[in-house]
C-alpha cells in the first residue's frame, strides 16, 4: 500500500504538471500516436474486411494474415523498423508498428459484421429493388456496425497499451515514466506511469462500450425486450397446471 501511496504521490505533484514531460503533454502524445495510428489502420483494414464480409470471398486469407499480425511482437518489430528506416524516421516506424498492431481487430471486426447478418434480410433487400451498393449502405452496414465498434474498441486498446514502448525511442507518451523509472529504480514513478495508462484504456472501453451499444440498430433493441418477454410467457405457460 506504501508503494501506492508513493505512486500517487509522484503522479500529483506539481512539478509532473509543468515541463516538457509534464503528464498532460505526455497524455497528448500518447492520444495521438494512439489516434493517427489506429485511422490510419481502419482506412485499411475496413474496406477490406467490408468485401470480405460483403462477398464472402478471402475469409481464409484475412483470418491467416490477422493471425500471424497478432503474432508479431510489437517492441521487436519497432527496434527493427527504426534500424531499417534509420533513426531520421522513428515517428514512421512507430506509427507503422502501431498499425500492424491494430490492423488485425479492424478487419475482424468488418467482415464478421456484415457475416453474421442473417442473409434472409439481405434477400429481402434486393427483392425490395435494392442495388448492390444500397444494400452495403443502407442494410449491411447499419446491422454489421456493433461487431465493427467492438473490432475498434479491441484495436483501440491494444494500441493504447502498446504506445507506452512509443517512449522508448524517445517519441514520449505515458510510457516516458516507466521507461524513465525503471532503471532509476524509481519503482512509485513506474506504477504510476502503469496506472495512468491502465486509467486511459479503463475510460476508452467505457466510452466505446457506451457506442457499441448505441450502435446497434434502434429495431434490434426494441425486439429484445419483446422476445424476453415471449420467452417468459413460454415459460410461464410450460410451468402452469392443466386445467380439465
Amino acid at each position: 500500500m506504501n508503494l501506492f501511496a508513493e505512486a500517487f504521490a509522484w503522479m500529483f505533484a506539481p512539478e509532473q504538471w509543468t515541463g516538457n514531460y509534464a503528464l498532460p503533454t505526455l497524455l497528448g502524445q500518447h492520444l495521438a500516436l494512439t489516434a493517427i495510428s489506429v485511422l490510419i489502420a481502419a482506412a485499411i483494414a475496413l474496406p477490406i474486411g467490408w468485401l470480405i464480409g460483403h462477398t464472402g470471398k478471402g475469409r481464409e486469407i484475412a483470418v491467416a494474415v490477422s493471425g500471424a499480425a497478432r503474432a508479431i511482437p510489437a517492441f521487436g518489430l519497432l527496434i527493427l523498423l527504426v534500424l531499417l528506416l534509420g533513426v531520421l524516421r522513428i515517428p514512421e516506424a512507430a506509427v507503422i508498428t502501431f498499425v500492424l498492431l491494430a490492423i488485425p481487430s479492424l478487419l475482424a471486426g468488418a467482415y464478421t459484421g456484415l457475416e453474421a447478418i442473417d442473409r434472409r434480410v439481405v434477400d429481402a433487400a434486393k427483392s425490395m429493388g435494392m442495388t448492390g451498393w444500397q444494400v452495403f449502405w443502407k442494410v449491411e452496414v447499419p446491422l454489421g456496425m456493433p461487431l465493427l465498434v467492438g473490432g475498434i474498441r479491441s484495436a483501440l486498446l491494444q494500441v493504447i497499451a502498446t504506445v507506452t514502448i512509443a517512449a522508448y525511442v524517445n517519441l514520449g507518451g505515458l510510457g516516458y515514466p516507466i521507461i524513465q523509472g525503471i532503471p532509476l529504480r524509481r519503482f512509485d514513478q513506474v506504477l504510476a506511469g502503469a496506472l495512468l495508462v491502465a486509467v486511459l484504456a479503463l475510460v476508452v472501453d467505457l466510452i466505446l462500450a457506451a457506442v457499441q451499444h448505441a450502435a446497434v440498430p434502434a429495431g434490434l433493441r426494441a425486439g429484445r425486450p419483446t422476445r424476453r418477454r415471449a420467452r417468459a410467457d413460454s415459460a410461464a405457460t410450460a410451468s402452469a397446471p392443466a386445467t380439465a
